[in-house]
């Protein structure tokens, strides 16, 4: 259910102070961060988490019976439960970290797609995914001889459902899709996808890394084969992600790198393999990034995700409400409902006559920090028929008076090109 006003300002008095860098000036001009998109900002509860961890408990997992390295143990293996509840795994064994969604998919490109798919085999992707979604799948069709197959958008640039059903035949092996596109901001009807692939006996693979940050996910629920996410986008550090699976793929799927931990026994001419999910896990894992993600776990869970997606809907209503209103503004992927609800809490636009890193250059000069460039999507830039595009990407710790100043200072910057051009003349 929306959030009445007040609850807003509520939310937003509640978790401003939380973000200590979120109080600082830029140029001049208090921040106005809305690059939420390409990474998040980190609540002091997970810094606190990292500098616990290096001033108090800094030692190595799994190998050591003295007391910091059962504590820094226990924190980190606390880390995945954490995980796994945000995710509503049925075991702590289905989580696997990760450095960061990049590595989870290609951690199944490489011990699942390699090893299972031949020639003639068939994997669709759509023309929307980050290119960590298609590289990896471009490397395992290029070495197995799978074929690449690719679902378009609609008249409203979202997921052309029905194109896919007509895609998936029983030459289906995998479908790798975004649950939400970081760059058109639609919402994907996983769920359809999912069914529909399962149906022909394939595997779906879907890259959380633009819903995990901002909706309550309910993976069993959903049905995938695998889930991704990265850490940094979900109030998280870097260098920490994750991968979710099906206990049996996990199970069936040959290690993904070689090395301490992810071993039980090695000799000079063989090894034998640790049980999940460490068998995926070699070497010094990120410690402290991954106790850091499960603080951030906390502090999202405590939040509620309903409650943060209900804030961004009403934060998604009021931006659009005043980027449709300017005349020289395109804005791409469909649009939200009255309520906010049925996308992402971003927006990607051009200007017309004026270049995205021009535009974000300008911005900047006045505090508001919002992406430039093609968003890791060069395919569907090509197709839009773009080079670059604008992004201003919303998080819960925004608020409607951020919304305003990056209005203002939006119109300014076109007012200004228009004066530089009219002086051109």
């Amino acid at each position: 259910m929306p959030m009445t006003v007040a609850q807003e300002l509520t939310l937003a008095a509640q978790v401003r102070a939380d973000f200590p860098i979120l109080h600082q000036e830029v140029n001049g001009h208090p921040l106005v961060y809305l690059d939420n998109a390409a990474t998040s900002q980190k609540p002091q509860a997970v810094l606190d988490a990292l500098q616990h961890y290096y001033q108090h408990d800094n030692a190595n997992v799994h190998r050591g019976v003295h007391n910091l390295s059962a504590r820094a143990t226990d924190a980190y293996e606390g880390a995945r439960d954490k995980v796994a509840a945000f995710v509503k795994a049925t075991s702590r064994n289905q989580i696997v970290f990760t450095r960061n969604a990049s590595e989870a998919i290609n951690l199944v490109a490489y011990a699942w797609g390699m090893n299972t798919l031949t020639k003639g085999d068939e994997i669709i992707l759509s023309v929307m995914e980050h290119h960590s979604n298609l590289v990896p799948w471009q490397f395992v069709a290029q070495r197995t001889g799978a074929v690449l197959k690719f679902v378009g958008l609609t008249a409203d640039q979202s997921f052309d459902l029905d194109q896919y059903r007509e895609l998936v035949t029983e030459k289906t092996r995998l479908v790798a899709v975004n649950h939400v596109s970081n760059t058109l901001g639609c919402l994907n009807p996983v769920e359809a996808i999912i069914e529909l692939a399962h149906r022909q006996g394939a595997r779906v693979l879907i890259d959380g890394c633009q819903s995990a940050p901002h909706l309550p996910l309910d993976l069993p629920a959903m049905g995938c084969d695998w889930f991704v996410a990265s850490g940094h986008k979900m109030c998280g550090p870097t260098g920490i992600g994750f991968l979710y699976g099906q206990l049996d793929l996990l199970e069936s799927m040959p290690p993904f790198m070689g090395g301490g931990e992810m071993i039980a026994d090695v000799f000079l001419d063989h090894s034998t393999y640790a049980e999940l999910p460490h068998k995926f896990e070699a070497g010094t894992p990120a410690i402290a990034e991954a106790i850091a993600l499960g603080a951030a776990v906390d502090y999202l869970s405590a939040l509620g995700m309903d409650t943060i997606a209900a804030y961004e809907h009403e934060l998604t209503a009021y931006l659009y409400q005043h980027l449709q209103a300017m005349p020289d503004v395109t804005l791409y992927g469909p649009a939200p409902q009255i309520d906010g609800s049925g996308r992402a809490a971003l927006a990607t636009f051009t200007v017309e006559g004026v270049h995205p890193q021009d535009l974000s250059t300008l911005l900047d000069q006045s505090g508001i920090a919002i992406r430039s460039g093609h968003h890791c999507t060069q395919p569907l830039h090509r197709i839009l028929g773009l080079d670059s595009t604008a992004r201003a990407s919303l998080y819960f710790y925004n608020t409607k008076a951020e919304i305003d100043a990056f209005i203002v200072a939006l119109k300014d910057t076109i007012e200004f090109f228009k004066g530089v051009f009219d002086s051109d003349d």
